[in-house]
């Protein structure tokens, strides 16, 4: 019997450590062939050439596909995106997958799902149907979403979303994050463990910084960073971890106020990428996490620790009540850092549930994809919802 190529397309440090476990449930399934696509940052030297943690943990990329990505402009974004669609067109040509699975809303997804259903391919979507209304991603994911055949959604709120959007029920799934997955299965590192493998002491008080760019406001990130490190200035006995920005436009910006910041600022250390494992290990052990990154909302309820969730960026993401929201103001911020630190606060914590799920989603997954018609899938039709107007 010929095994069906189930492709898994990854961009990011971020992706990939989501896509994980699924990607190691197909490639030990005795009817599936894994296939593996990294692209965007993942290639990049200047964030950290990612790929080299996918070959490390025993996988096999099958191709690497450079979008050419030179600046973070809109300009360039734009240009990697054609890019991308060509490049892809073509290697789908030369290996010949049977299903394609994405996850999220990045602009490298959008160019591999475009060239997928030009070659009829079969697209498998997870984290479908969440809202971002800050960014650029919340278009492209809806998108995603149109051009797709199966839909794995973290929450049921997002299923009804996917469903709203016109796609068929039956094939729209809710399995929870797979983020959570990541914290159930992994082997996470003890504190004496991290701090070797980081290469930094963590102190009474830690703080994780992770930050990226608001893409749809124009010339804020830049500004709404800097008052973040302004709050961050203002603490004392604090140690600071930053993990850098992603390649999203701005993001230079970014990175350089991070490395300015941490030159001579011995309680802090700054990361282009930590890896999935020191990341969730150093989540364990940090006292909260700020910024504006989808991993507070996410992954850091199981680990019953506060967020502080800066501006519009996740806005319209369930949340957890450990999630604190503020403006992107210095007042506001610190404000939120001391209600974060507060006993009342932190003595609440421990009662937290991750509306994301308790992990599993991995295996769901598989098993639907597994019991699913690859054929049959690719025609849609428009699931309208009877509602008065």
């Amino acid at each position: 019997m010929r095994l069906k190529k189930i492709c898994v397309v990854t961009g990011t440090r971020a992706d990939y450590g989501l896509l994980h476990w699924l990607m190691r449930d197909i490639g030990e399934d005795q009817e599936l062939q894994l296939q593996i696509i990294a692209t965007g940052m993942h290639l990049s030297k200047e964030f950290g050439r990612t790929y080299l943690e996918i070959e490390n943990d025993g996988f096999q990329i099958d191709e690497k596909i450079d979008i050419s990505l030179t600046s973070d402009s809109n300009l360039e974004v734009s240009k990697s995106i054609g890019i991308g669609i060509m490049k892809f067109a073509e290697v789908f040509e030369k290996i010949k997958p049977d299903m394609l699975v994405v996850l999220g809303d990045r602009f490298e997804i959008l160019s591999t799902v475009s060239a997928a259903m030009i070659a009829k391919i079969p697209i498998a979507h997870i984290h479908g149907g969440e809202t971002t209304e800050g960014v650029i991603d919340e278009a492209i994911r809806h998108s995603i979403t149109k051009m797709s055949h199966l839909h794995f959604t973290a929450t049921d709120e997002y299923r009804k979303r996917v469903v709203q959007l016109g796609e068929n029920p039956k094939r729209v799934f809710n399995v929870g994050g797979l983020g959570v997955d990541n914290i159930s299965k992994l082997n996470l590192l003890t504190k004496k463990q991290l701090e070797r493998e980081i290469g930094f002491a963590l102190g009474d008080k830690t703080i994780l910084v992770t930050f990226h760019p608001v893409t749809l406001e124009k010339k804020s990130s830049e500004f709404q960073f800097n008052e973040l490190l302004a709050s961050l200035d203002d603490l004392f006995d604090t140690r600071i971890i930053f993990t850098k920005s992603n390649s999203d436009p701005d993001g230079r910006i970014i990175n350089q106020m991070i490395d300015e910041f941490t030159k001579n600022r011995k309680n802090t250390i700054a990361y282009s990428s930590m890896g999935y494992l020191n990341y969730l290990s150093t989540m364990q052990f940090v006292d909260f996490i700020i910024g504006n990154s989808s991993s507070g909302l996410l992954e850091a309820p199981s680990f019953k620790i506060a967020t502080i969730n800066i501006g519009d960026r996740q806005k319209g993401r369930i949340k957890a009540k450990s999630v604190i929201d503020c403006p992107p103001l210095r007042s506001q911020i610190s404000e939120a850092i001391r209600s974060a630190c507060s006993e009342e606060f932190k003595s609440s914590l421990g009662k937290v549930k991750n509306p994301y799920g308790t992990g599993g989603a991995s295996r769901k997954i598989l098993k639907i994809i597994k019991s699913t018609n690859f054929k049959q899938i690719l025609k849609k039709t428009f699931f309208d919802i009877k509602i008065d107007m």
